[in-house]
């Protein structure tokens, strides 16, 4: 009976310290507008379709613009909108570091570390442990994909760089690889939280949001 009250408010019913939630929907931000601008930038702003957009509008204005030229221009806005992509690259780096140094100094028991260990120990292996294993063992996957896309991302950002430039192409192979990935984790996060609020674990999302 004392194993079953246990397994009652310990598993997916921990409470998280201030700093990790407000870095959770921070991030949950920074992701989305990531994710917005590789949408925007693969439809909308790509290269090649915009450059007959661009000498379409001219000749109907009654203007002349080359094929040169007309990519110039569909090229300029390309570029601000990957340049906004870096700068929340640049974003969501510094939000990786804080979670580093988020998970070195808050208490032993919230560390995720102690929550898979405290997990392994318990001595009752029905359902509800291997779940929480599962969503635990999942956020390492996480984790490590955040911090391969974080640093590939930066070798793309500082290109320019002498010393970098003879690992750009893999970096950039492997940051286009990493994406897809994080995408996958995030959709399954959602997913997996709103069944987890409305069934069982109610209470998950506004535990994130308040703490209680």
């Amino acid at each position: 009976m004392a194993q079953t009250q246990t397994a009652e408010p310990f598993f997916f019913r921990e409470t998280k310290p201030a700093a990790i939630r407000l870095w959770h929907w921070l991030a949950a931000l920074f992701f989305a507008c990531t994710i917005i601008t590789v949408l925007f930038a693969s439809t909308l702003f790509k290269m090649k379709p915009n450059v007959a957009v661009v000498q379409e509008q001219v000749q109907r204005a009654g203007g002349t613009i080359t094929e040169k030229q007309a990519f110039s221009v569909a090229h300029e806005y390309s570029d601000k909108l990957w340049m906004l992509h870096k700068w929340l690259g640049y974003g969501l780096s510094i939000l990786l570091l804080w979670r580093i140094i988020a998970e070195v100094t808050i208490s032993k028991e919230k560390k995720l570390s102690a929550r898979i260990k405290k997990a392994i120990s318990y001595p009752d292996a029905d359902q509800e442990k291997k779940h929480y294993m599962t969503v635990q063992y999942s956020y390492l996957i996480f984790y490590g994909l955040f911090i391969l896309m974080a640093l590939t991302g930066l070798v793309l950002a500082y290109e320019d760089v002498e010393w970098l430039k003879p690992i750009h192409e893999p970096a950039e192979q492997v940051h286009n690889v990493v994406q897809y990935g994080l995408y996958g984790f995030i959709l399954f996060h959602i997913v997996g939280v709103i069944r987890a609020d409305l069934g069982r674990y109610g209470g998950i999302v506004s535990r994130m949001i308040n703490g209680k």
